[in-house]
């Protein structure tokens, strides 16, 4: 799922009427979650937060500084904050299923959507960054709002023209920044302490910016100009200090990160452990202060299983599991999954995927047409997914499949995926049916009806095909790895291996039907023409492969009865 957050800044931190009004067009718009706002008296500032869809997520981002634009007279605003305009600044950040350019694009977008559409002048700054010195969001608030209108009349003024909108001072919005970059991670590391210095000397050494350099009398070590010399810290992309929360009755070493994925937060943690302990303290757990990336997890729960010899091709669940208990994770107050993992809150359970089995063949057996084959296909093809997991699993670890182990952890990591992905087209399937079936009971009376409902069709027709389309790709990467297990797996666990060649083939057969029923009903024949080519063949290869792991299993079982 593609998910993508917003975080606008906007300049008004005291009028709750203002404030509201603003962050209400963000929840209008279909797709988007309002996460958090956060006004601040002092600085006259709320910083804005919001996830959803690329698409939705730009529309708000939009709609959002329209209205600051509206209800906010920057040629009043007073506060602690630097801030150029009613909304000042605007970051894109990936959480799943999107890249860094894919949001320094939206960027791109709602910049100049802005300018064309509100006259504000925009300057692109940090990844989306149209030349370098913008790169960093100092540079492009220099002066601030007082000091936008000189930008327009000066010698300098090229220089700062605008990446999209007028080339002119505008006194009641200001100016925008409009950017992408990483997500901020906060997390703070327990102490078994109350000193505030051994977290503070920790601190000093782990985060980035380090600590002054100092002689062998102590004294801080200088350049020729008087400038302290810094000694840089273990890590980089972290800003770190400590401090004392009386309320835990503990010190915390308080880490900011601008980049987990350089930086991971296992690795800190671990050095942090080994640093506590060379000054006689230790490491009782952490704290994750707002949201992190399922990602984040995933990869700490793949570190400490491998750490322990373990495979790492198991479950998300597990992993996130794995990894909360090795960070301690719940060692201040219970760890919530939904209410820590950023995308827990756009994601939803698919209605079938989330039933028990027993009422997922209950509401099967009705007359309802949907759930159907398609539905049945994709379990199937996730079950089988499921089993070659576990066969691989069954093998790394286990005495005298050594050489296999690596190639066994590859599969069952590859295995996991392809069974999360089929378990999501239980109720796609299900879904791009009622789609069709809504779109055919669209109005027809008058031209335009007709229009729209015949465009409805064929876009749910079309969806009716890809996604057990979808189910018959994936099944030939199962088949693939089927075939690995079958040869190097333990053999205890064969039996399995062919369980799962069947159930792929299986898969695929209902899948590539369900290819064929709706492929009639496309129009544009040239292309309904290509996919059931692509089903059929893909089809015929899946088939060949199971009959070929099915005949390797039984060939082994049948010598076992020898």
């Amino acid at each position: 799922m593609k998910i993508v957050e917003c975080v606008p800044n906007i300049s008004e931190g005291r009028d709750k009427a203002k404030i509201d009004a603003v962050t209400s067009v963000v929840e209008e718009v279909k797709g988007v979650k309002l996460l958090d706002v956060d006004p601040g008296e002092a600085t006259n500032r709320t910083v804005i937060t919001f996830i959803g869809s690329p698409d939705g997520v730009a529309e708000a981002a939009f709609q959002l500084v329209a209205k600051a634009a509206e209800v906010i007279d920057m040629s009043t605003h007073t506060g602690a904050h630097p801030r150029m305009g009613a909304t000042d600044v605007c970051p894109f950040v990936p959480v799943s299923g999107v890249t860094m350019e894919d949001c320094a694009e939206i960027a791109r977008k709602v910049g100049a959507r802005i300018g064309d559409e509100l006259g504000i002048g925009v300057y692109l700054y940090e990844e989306a960054a149209s030349r370098p010195d913008f790169a960093n969001l100092a540079n492009v608030r220099k002066g601030e709002y007082e000091g936008l209108a000189a930008r327009f009349t000066g010698d300098d003024k090229e220089y700062w023209k605008p990446d999209f909108g007028p080339a002119e001072f505008n006194p009641k919005a200001g100016a925008t920044a409009v950017g992408a970059r990483e997500f901020l991670v906060a997390y703070n590391i327990n102490l078994s302490t109350r000193d505030r210095r051994i977290a503070h000397d920790i601190a000093f050494d782990i985060r980035e910016a380090g600590r002054a350099k100092r002689d062998e009398d102590g004294k801080i070590v200088r350049d020729e100009n008087g400038k302290a010399i810094n000694v840089p810290g273990i890590f980089t992309h972290i800003k770190a200090v400590g401090w004392v929360i009386e309320e835990y009755g503990r010190a915390q070493i308080s880490i900011n990160f601008t980049n987990y994925k350089i930086t991971p937060i296992h690795k800190v943690f671990d050095e942090c452990v080994k640093q506590a302990e060379k000054r006689g303290a230790r490491v009782t757990g952490s704290e994750l202060v707002g949201l992190i990336p399922r990602k984040a997890l995933l990869e700490a729960g793949r570190y400490y299983l491998n750490k322990m010899g373990r495979c790492t091709g198991v479950p998300s669940s597990e992993l996130i599991h794995i990894a909360v208990l090795s960070l301690g994770l719940d060692d201040l107050y219970p760890f919530k999954l939904e209410e820590k993992i950023v995308e827990a809150f756009v994601e939803k359970e698919g209605w079938l995927e989330g039933m028990k089995i027993a009422d997922y063949f209950d509401e099967l057996s009705t007359d309802s047409p949907a759930p159907g084959g398609g539905s049945v296909a994709a379990v199937s093809g996730a079950q089988a997914a499921a089993l070659v997991s576990m066969v691989a699993n069954l093998t790394h670890g286990k005495k005298g499949y050594e050489d296999a182990w690596e190639d066994m952890e590859k599969v069952a990591i590859e295995a996991q995926k392809l069974k999360d992905e089929l378990a999501k087209s239980i109720d796609r399937d299900t879904n791009a049916f009622n789609a069709l079936m809504a779109a055919n009971r669209m109005p027809k009376k008058t031209d335009e009806q007709k229009a729209e409902r015949e465009r409805a069709i064929q876009e749910a027709t079309l969806g009716a095909i890809e996604v057990p389309l979808s189910v018959v790709r994936n099944m030939v990467k199962v088949m693939e790895l089927a075939k690995i297990a079958a040869e190097k797996g333990n053999r205890n666990s064969i039996s399995d291996v062919s369980t799962a060649a069947a159930q792929s083939r299986a898969a695929a057969e209902a899948a590539a039907d369900n290819v064929m029923i709706n492929v009639p009903g496309l129009a544009d024949r040239k292309k309904a023409k290509a996919l059931l080519e692509e089903s059929t063949k893909l089809l015929t290869e899946i088939c060949k492969a199971a009959d070929e792991v099915i005949t390797q299993v039984h060939k082994v079982l049948e010598g076992n009865l020898k």
